[in-house]
């Protein structure tokens, strides 16, 4: 369990995470393209401080915020799709910063969308939600369930499950220094690689795994330690998605979200 000089790191590079996500979603207009979109976002963190990435920024506009159709790994990576007036986006990044990691999602909609609102109204629901059943205790792949079972009454779809291993999250721990820090396979950081493997074989040989799914992999009660939580839902046909995507901290007894100055925090409060 990281101490408090850890958390204080972590939740500076969510926040700083963030308001890059702010920045370009404040800049974005009919016409710019994912591709575009995720490298202003990578050009301003790193002119902010990021020295390395968990993954690169990643951007989805229209309906493949809903990962309609995706098939492939390649699906993910930001095409050229253009942005036009009423269309979702997502925008996704995992920077890090002398090791330390954030993983941050961040939704919205250019100009009116009514769907989007409904879906981000329905979304809201989620976070109070994975924080309870995570603090009774429940099995991560339980949680995964009921998480389910609220977007099928909700109306809408699961589109985490599109993910590779169909993940709802993921464990964060510091990446160590030392090495290249360049990105393979078009967006996830070598020091990245090498540290999950680490403890992808970790939690493995203590009967854990280090993402957080529906399986029986996922049969444990929530593990001690940093959590990226990103509930990814889609409607209409899944032509529209919407997803947050932040810190959880669960301790030995007790989960809390690492931090709760956020822009979707505030912008359920203010509705």
């Amino acid at each position: 369990m990281s101490n408090k000089v850890d958390l204080d790191r972590f939740r500076e590079l969510q926040r700083l995470a963030y308001r890059g996500a702010e920045h370009v979603a404040s800049r974005l207009e009919p016409g710019v393209t994912e591709r575009m979109a995720a490298a202003a976002l990578r050009r301003w963190l790193e002119r902010h401080g990021v020295d390395d990435w968990f993954h690169v920024p990643f951007a989805w506009f229209g309906n493949r915020t809903a990962f309609r159709r995706f098939r492939f790994p390649t699906q993910f990576l930001p095409t050229n799709t253009r942005l036009a007036d009423g269309m979702p986006y997502v925008l996704d990044a995992a920077p890090v910063m002398d090791g330390y990691v954030a993983d941050i999602g961040y939704a919205g909609r250019l100009g009116p969308n009514p769907t989007w609102d409904r879906l981000d109204r329905d979304l809201s629901v989620h976070r109070a939600t994975i924080l309870d059943l995570v603090r009774q205790r429940r099995t991560f792949s339980d949680i995964y369930r009921e998480v389910d079972d609220l977007i099928r009454r909700q109306g809408h779809t699961n589109r985490h499950q599109v993910y590779p291993g169909r993940v709802i999250g993921h464990q964060v721990a510091r990446i160590r220094l030392g090495g290249p820090r360049f990105v393979v396979f078009d967006s996830f950081g070598v020091r990245t690689l090498r540290t999950v493997g680490r403890e992808l074989i970790k939690e493995r040989l203590e009967g854990r795994s280090p993402l957080w799914a529906g399986g029986a992999a996922s049969a444990h009660p929530p593990t001690p330690g940093l959590w990226a939580v990103e509930p990814h839902l889609g409607t209409d046909g899944d032509r529209v998605g919407a997803k947050f995507e932040e810190i959880l901290v669960v301790t030995e007894n007790d989960a809390f979200w690492l931090d709760d100055d956020l822009p979707h925090v505030h912008r359920w409060r203010s509705a």
